[in-house]
């Protein structure tokens, strides 16, 4: 079994410092946060610059190459609403340590993605939506079926498509909780891969319930054969429960120092 993959979601428009760095192309704020992260085990770092509907190519592009030039081609995922600048930043993207994730495709307007995700030979995030929340699994599992076969005509194989169930807040859709964790079981048996968004799990619960609720879901994800998560590598909680796990499911060999080995994340220094 593969150990489970952490995507790091610290560089995002939707903090203060990086949206700030990223008006002023300054790499200061972006380098710190992807060195904290891959430091604490992420493999993957998820380059979030929102909508960038004026200059979205050009700033894709620049961090792209910023990132992987200072941290031996990191591997990335390229997180926009805007098709143009992901496509520019495949473009200028090096996949020597890994290929390309695109964040993310749906069933519905996004589609399209997969078939830039098969012409870049990249991986794709699929969320399993098409408008707004899926009603039940039913319908969860139809899109997951619709994009795969989708990727599948775009030349991707299976394992380049990481389907996303929605993770659902639990204030406010804690009735559904479990119909996504079956839906996580349901694609894993198929032998598909998958991911999601963890942090939307606890969103608007106070602070201190956020990581106990986010690590007891992610391990119960695990349990159902859940493959990878956009999180925060640095929330030390959620790590040691990524650790825990991967020893349970023996995806990685018990030692007594386990949770202090920092084994298993990208070798940026490499």
């Amino acid at each position: 079994m593969e150990k489970f993959m952490i995507i790091g979601e610290r560089i995002h428009c939707i903090s203060p410092v990086i949206r700030k760095a990223l008006a002023e192309r300054n790499p200061e704020a972006i380098l710190k946060r992807a060195k904290e992260q891959l430091e604490a085990g992420a493999h993957y770092i998820d380059f979030n610059i929102g909508p960038a509907e004026k200059d979205g190519e050009e700033l894709m592009t620049w961090g792209v190459q910023l990132l992987q030039n200072e941290f031996n081609n990191v591997p990335l995922a390229l997180d926009t609403a805007n098709r143009k600048a992901i496509e520019a930043g495949l473009k200028v993207y090096n996949p020597i340590n890994g290929k390309a994730i695109i964040n993310s495709a749906d069933a519905g307007g996004r589609i399209d993605l997969i078939d830039l995700a098969g012409e870049y030979q990249a991986r794709v995030i699929a969320l399993c939506a098409k408008e707004g929340i899926p009603k039940d699994n039913d319908e969860r599992m139809a899109y997951c079926q619709e994009m795969l076969e989708r990727g599948l005509m775009a030349g991707l194989e299976a394992e380049d498509m990481l389907f996303d169930p929605l993770c659902l807040v639990i204030k406010g859709m804690q009735d559904q909780q479990m119909d996504v964790l079956e839906s996580i079981r349901m694609m894993s048996e198929m032998g598909l891969l998958t991911t999601g968004g963890l942090s939307n799990v606890s969103n608007g619960c106070p602070k201190h319930v956020r990581p106990i609720l986010d690590s007891a879901w992610l391990a119960m994800a695990m349990a159902n054969g859940f493959s990878s998560a956009i999180v925060n590598p640095c929330d030390e909680e959620l790590m040691r429960t990524v650790k825990s796990c991967d020893i349970i499911r023996n995806a990685s060999l018990y030692a007594d120092s386990y949770l202090e080995l920092n084994e298993g994340g990208f070798a940026f220094n490499a």
